[in-house]
């Protein structure tokens, strides 16, 4: 008897499926390994760089309440939950001196120090009295400058002149607000399980005082790491979510201390949670999307703040949030409605631009305080893919889908400057470590960089294969005359680059009249005009309200390829088979990931690893 055989099982891809088509449902533990040979090694100008390790975080299966789809189609285009793959924060509760940091407005050279703790962007810092300093882009990591060095935090605070935004003064300035729930306790349906490993207490008390602590988001999965341990493959805790997916988190390096750490995250369902992880206790905010119900594509503690942080959700909204305030309904304000009293949810005609190019739905210096948010800024139509804090504590860079950079003084509410990419959307953006450039990465597979004094685009970086995912500089090889940073992208390779003053200089004069956005920009924006005096942001909205908003813009024209310097990197290397999407600095390695869950720390030239 003839019996058809079983339909074809599609291979594992984009919809979370296992080889053949079965969905894992064994959730699998951290594993460390120690890969050689020369593919597992790479030489630059200063030395060879060697993999001491490779820590593959598991990856968890999906939740028991989702039905696997045991053999889906490939072509189908119902939407998938928003993932991001393997992020990293780093962090240090020993304060130290940075190699390289920014000195302040009056400063006209780059300072040089002593040793830090790892540091994925630099340029984001963020000052405390402790002196402690963060960032990144993905991707937060810490780093810190000598104890009583303010002169960063020249900049006023955030909401400065709001009397109703000041901090209230605790009797103990050593006791910090934890949040009001215990995780480990939870009913929550929000959250899966909680797995607190069992000598925590123990492991906290032995470890050493510098030793580097690690936070890391995987799909649906948290994970809080010793990364001075011998077995750092053993979680401290892992915090599984019940089907929202983690996209983003940030450490505060405002509140950290030995007995408390602050950290934020963002998820593929819009809403936040406030995490400390050593009394284990939580906050949800922004719950079952009150205030916005679009994934978080990116979150950061605001510099020097120890209540305030700023989330990015993907339908182009910029949401301040406090810690330790409820939520409330966003509704645009009456003084923030446009000219003719009109506007809809969710259009860039909602609120007020007061011809600044940003759309307040609810200014940081509102009276209205009492909930959540703190402030609301309408950007784009398209998702906010990333954003970045300059070294001065006062210009924000914002990277868009749309294909667009904005430079916005967020102490202001002001857009400065709007930037369009060569070709579709940016996804990640980072600072120099002096403020005196920015630098975009994005699907046009090119890292852009931009000079904030001339306001334009200086040089183009070209030597990935596929879209860049995540920027970073390092600090220990940059100086006054030479900045090193680096790169990863969808190509899974990790590429160096090195770019001076000497190689940069203003765009040639001899530049096309005409105003031409992005080739996705275009495509969004179908009623730009080619005018020099007329321009928009890019987004999709077509109305009279919008062109008027956006006169008083700034936008810069793309600059053709023959104009631009083209530099290239100085190694360019596979450090995965799989996309990567994170990498940070420290001062004995290079760390990158990747989507599938490996972290790979790359020890720098003359560190011995700890095999030999």
């Amino acid at each position: 008897m003839f019996v058809l055989p079983p339909p074809p099982r599609y291979p594992a891809g984009a919809y979370g499926i296992g080889i053949g088509g079965v969905v894992p449902l064994i959730e699998t533990n951290n594993t460390l390994s120690n890969p050689s040979g020369p593919e597992y090694q790479f030489l630059v100008g200063e030395g060879t760089y060697v993999l001491k390790e490779d820590l593959h975080l598991a990856t968890p299966p999906p939740h028991p309440s989702e039905a696997p789809v045991v053999n889906p189609n490939p072509l189908a285009t119902n939407p998938q939950p928003a993932t991001a793959g393997t992020k990293m924060s780093i962090l240090s509760l020993e304060t130290r001196p940075a190699p390289f940091f920014y000195k302040g407005p009056s400063a006209t050279t780059l300072s040089l120090g002593g040793t830090t703790s790892i540091q994925e962007h630099p340029s984001e810092s963020r000052y405390s009295t402790e002196g402690g300093m963060s960032s990144e882009d993905g991707r937060a990591t810490s780093s810190e400058v000598p104890t009583g060095s303010m002169t960063m935090g020249s900049a006023p605070a955030f909401g400065e002149g709001n009397s109703l935004l000041a901090p209230t003064v605790s009797k103990d300035i050593n006791k910090k607000k934890k949040p009001k729930n215990n995780v480990t306790k939870s009913n929550s349906s929000f959250i899966s399980r909680v797995i607190v490993n069992d000598n925590l207490t123990r492991k906290l008390t032995e470890r050493p005082s510098d030793g580097l602590f690690a936070f890391a988001n995987i799909n649906r999965a948290f994970q809080w790491l010793d990364m001075s341990s011998s077995t750092k493959q053993d979680y401290l805790t892992k915090i599984l979510f019940t089907k929202a997916h983690c996209l983003c988190h940030d450490v505060n390096m405002v509140t950290k201390s030995v007995s408390h750490i602050d950290v934020i995250m963002g998820f593929s369902t819009g809403e936040i949670i406030w995490w400390e992880p050593i009394s284990q206790r939580y906050t949800r905010l922004n719950k079952n999307g009150i205030i916005n119900n679009t994934p978080v594509s990116e979150i950061r503690w605001i510099p020097g703040s120890e209540n305030l942080f700023l989330a990015a959700h993907m339908d182009g909204l910029l949401v301040v949030y406090d810690k330790e305030k409820e939520d409330g309904h966003l509704n645009p304000e009456e003084e923030g409605l446009n000219a003719s009293g009109s506007g809809s949810e969710g259009e860039l005609s909602n609120g007020s631009a007061n011809g600044n190019g940003i759309r307040i739905n609810k200014s940081v210096h509102s009276k209205n305080q009492k909930t959540n948010p703190v402030a609301a800024w309408k950007l784009s139509n398209q998702r906010i893919n990333a954003f970045a804090f300059s070294p001065d504590n006062r210009h924000l860079a914002v990277v868009s889908e749309d294909g667009t950079l904005r430079v916005i003084d967020y102490l202001k509410e002001e857009l400065l400057d709007l930037y369009y990419s060569y070709y579709g959307g940016l996804s990640c953006v980072c600072w120099t470590p002096d403020g005196k450039y920015v630098l975009t990465g994005g699907q046009d597979d090119l890292i852009s960089i931009w000079s904030m004094a001339d306001s334009a685009l200086v040089a183009r970086c070209q030597g990935h294969r596929s879209w860049v995912s995540a920027l970073a500089f390092d600090p220990w090889r940059c100086d006054d005359r030479n900045y090193r940073f680096g790169s990863v992208g969808e190509d899974g390779r990790l590429c160096l680059w090195d770019f001076s003053v000497g190689m940069l200089h203003r765009p040639k004069t001899a530049v096309p009249a005409r105003h031409r956005g992005s080739v996705s920009s275009r495509i969004t924006a179908p009623h730009r005009t080619d005018t020099n005096t007329s321009v928009n942001s890019g987004g999709k909205g077509s109305s009279g309200a919008e062109d008027e908003w956006e006169e008083n813009v700034i936008a810069h024209p793309v600059q053709p390829r023959a104009v631009i310097p083209m530099l290239p990197p100085v190694l360019t290397h596979v450090v995965d088979t799989h996309p990567a999407c994170w990498l940070a600095f420290t001062e004995d390695a290079v760390i990158t990931s990747c989507k599938s869950g490996h972290v790979r720390t790359w020890n720098r030239p003359g560190v011995q690893t700890a095999t030999q």
